[in-house]
């Protein structure tokens, strides 16, 4: 990837981070609860629905937080834009379409495949070996 291209990705990722970081400072104030919405049964639930909802958002602007932060190290260690299982350089029609992608799309392709082929999504910890039951 040129100097150019890579320029371009970090300053995507670095106005990425700082809006996140701004949008969680301004979200922060939303989490206190007013005693005014806390008057009967239904507007605790309903706040707790709402705090529950907020706290999914945030976890997911962490993870994504944290995707941002580890594609910037890869700018700074000039591995960005290589997949991590293959070692090929990602396309960068996928790079556009999904900045903090760490696998090629036959990679991505694979772990998908792997994944479907577990019911709940994930490797077996037994990695395939038998369990006997006396």
């Amino acid at each position: 990837m040129n100097s150019e291209t890579t320029f371009k990705f970090k300053t995507l990722f670095e106005e990425q981070k700082r809006a996140l970081l701004c949008t969680r400072k301004l979200a922060s104030e939303d989490f206190r609860l007013q005693e005014e919405d806390l008057a009967d049964e239904m507007d605790v639930t309903s706040s707790e629905l709402e705090t529950s909802m907020k706290m999914r958002l945030r976890n997911r602007e962490a993870l994504f937080l944290k995707k941002i932060d580890q594609a910037l190290d890869k700018i700074r260690e000039g591995s960005f834009g290589t997949c991590d299982d293959c070692g090929d350089d990602i396309d960068l029609r996928r790079l556009e379409a999904r900045p903090t992608a760490t696998l090629c799309v036959s990679c991505k392709e694979g772990q998908e495949r792997s994944e479907h082929a577990h019911i709940d999504g994930r490797k077996p910890k037994s990695l395939g070996t038998r369990i006997r039951l006396a």
